[in-house]
């Protein structure tokens, strides 16, 4: 963690500190902070990094989606190292998904369209072959817009960890005081980091955390695999996959206010460019 970055965390400190956290264990927690990149609409500062919706530019050789277009960065206007993620240098990620928290499957992919490529424009509407009109509805109110990129910081919103195979939890191992850490993060976070409805890297957040949404979209991974739902194998490690983004999803669509979309993949896999391996995950808290 930079200086610059540590004194960022001033009002978390001093809040801890009236709390009577002893300082060793706010410093542990400190250095797990990570860079990542929030991304606002356009009447926020930030250069313009992306947009919420537009139209559907694919390869050719790309098929059509299965899942209805949310929003598309443009990597190479992101901030240099804003994000301790291994993502390419240029070209775009189109970011997929339908918020349907009761799916058993990915509910959403990614797609990274290189620099230059040559594109051809699609229907944004072949994802719903079967005229589902719920889905339709859902999706007559994902937003449509620019979307500006700030440099941003981001701290645990969970406080136990799965313990592999068993049903039981336990608390971050080496942060016994993680549940009143946790609290302090909620009540300083909005005057040290930037709100915004779509977030790159970091740690996942949702409307209600316990446990790490990486965590839970690890496991829902390999229960699709399992099922033939999803392309195995993946690794049995939740430690190896990251999170790619957020979207506070409820903050726009309709019908699922509370919702969060999360997309994870496999560090590896990320680093390979792979982003077939994308997993999406959908939290409601209806």
């Amino acid at each position: 963690m930079t200086t610059e970055t540590g004194d960022r965390f001033g009002p978390f400190r001093e809040e801890a500190d009236a709390r009577g956290i002893p300082a060793d264990d706010v410093e542990r927690w400190l250095g797990m902070a990570r860079p990542c990149v929030t991304l606002t609409r356009a009447d926020e500062a930030g250069p313009v990094a992306g947009r919420f919706g537009g139209p559907l530019l694919l390869p050719a050789e790309i098929p059509d989606p299965g899942h209805p277009l949310v929003a598309s960065v443009d990597l190479a206007a992101l901030p240099a190292g804003a994000t301790d993620l291994p993502l390419p240098p240029d070209g775009h990620l189109l970011f997929f998904a339908l918020p349907d928290p009761d799916a058993d499957h990915s509910m959403g992919q990614v797609v990274h369209v290189p620099a230059g490529a040559a594109t051809v424009r699609r229907d944004p509407d072949a994802w719903n072959a079967a005229r589902n009109a719920e889905d339709e509805a859902l999706c007559a109110s994902y937003p449509e817009g620019p979307l500006r990129a700030v440099p941003d910081v981001s701290l645990p919103y969970h406080q136990f960890v799965l313990l592999p195979g068993e049903q039981d939890a336990e608390y971050l191992p080496g942060h016994p005081l993680c549940s009143d850490l946790v609290e302090v993060w909620e009540d300083t976070e909005e005057s040290i980091a930037q709100a915004g409805p779509f977030r790159i890297g970091g740690y996942a957040d949702e409307e209600a955390v316990e446990f790490d949404p990486v965590d839970i979209a690890a496991e829902a991974a390999a229960r699709a695999v399992a099922a033939g739902r999803f392309e195995g194998p993946v690794p049995a490690d939740a430690a190896d996959w990251v999170l790619l983004a957020d979207w506070s999803s409820g903050r726009h669509v309709r019908g699922r206010e509370g919702s969060t979309v999360h997309w994870v993949i496999p560090r590896e896999d990320l680093a390979a460019r792979r982003f077939e391996r994308v997993f999406a995950t959908v939290f409601w808290n209806p």
